[in-house]
């Protein structure tokens, strides 16, 4: 083959590969003018598919297939993402306030930063999920599986976890006033410096769950697990512990509380104090 020849060919395979890069961008292009047209896309199969910044509110997405699929930025408030798999999907940023992830894959999902409040993840599967800094503000997590999961600095005020799996999820710093942890498996949960005033841990197993320089302040922690969990610093002023379980003098002796805090029957705490205060 000549030298000229052999450059020819080279020449033909580049420009093929500019025409399918071309013809694929364009094709996501048009699907995604087709989904704003018919306001969803059920059942459909749009993995790896490039659909950023796409804005449909109220769209139909029920069963769809969106596996590593591109959708940062997205703006889809209330839609249907009714099983769907969502499995490494990227979804940084976007606007998903009050939509249905009812019973969706969503394991290894990137939603950093992103508006889910009001959304309901009942029964999702967002293992390993990255969800730090998220709004969830009144999100619904019940019985989801989100066993090391990240919430880092999340906000997470009044949401529901009733009964979900959040083994080793990392929720340090979180701001979940009044939240719901009722029968939630927490073992190894990391909630260092998180604001669970007035919160709802009835029944939850916190086994080697870390709570350093947490506000429990008027929290319910009727009948909860908390062997081996740390307490430095830890806040329960206002709390009932009632019935707690694998609770000890010891456990205590670095937390604080006040006179209205309602500890299990032989067990006292010391009132917190200005160095209780964590500045960090």
């Amino acid at each position: 083959m000549s030298i000229k020849s052999g450059r020819r060919r080279m020449m033909g395979r580049l420009g093929l590969v500019f025409l399918l890069v071309t013809w694929a961008g364009s094709a996501w292009a048009t699907s995604q003018q087709k989904i704003v047209e018919a306001k969803g896309c059920p059942d459909c199969r749009l993995v790896l598919g490039s659909l950023r910044g796409l804005d449909v509110p109220d769209a139909n997405f029920r069963g769809a297939n969106f596996r590593e699929a591109d959708m940062k930025g997205v703006v889809l408030p209330r839609a249907d993402f009714r099983d769907v798999s969502m499995e490494r999907t990227e979804m940084e940023k976007a606007d998903v306030t009050d939509a249905n992830f009812t019973e969706a894959s969503m394991r290894d999902i990137d939603m950093e930063k992103s508006k889910v409040a009001g959304a309901n993840f009942s029964e999702a599967d967002l293992r390993d999920a990255d969800l730090e800094e998220v709004d969830g503000t009144g999100a619904r997590f019940v019985d989801a599986d989100m066993r090391g999961a990240t919430f880092r600095r999340a906000i997470l005020a009044g949401a529901n976890f009733t009964d979900g799996h959040l083994e080793r999820a990392d929720m340090e710093r979180i701001i979940a006033r009044g939240v719901v942890f009722r029968d939630a498996r927490m073992d190894y949960v990391d909630l260092d410096r998180a604001d669970l005033s007035g919160a709802d841990l009835s029944g939850a197993h916190l086994k080697s769950a870390r709570f350093s320089s947490t506000n429990l302040s008027g929290a319910r922690l009727v009948g909860a697990n908390l062997d081996d969990a740390l307490l430095r610093r830890t806040n329960f002023s206002g709390a009932d512990l009632t019935d707690v379980k694998g609770l000890s003098q010891e456990d205590l002796s670095l937390a604080c509380g006040d006179s209205k805090t309602v500890l299990p029957s032989g067990l006292k705490i010391r009132r917190c104090s200005a160095d209780d205060q964590d500045d960090d």
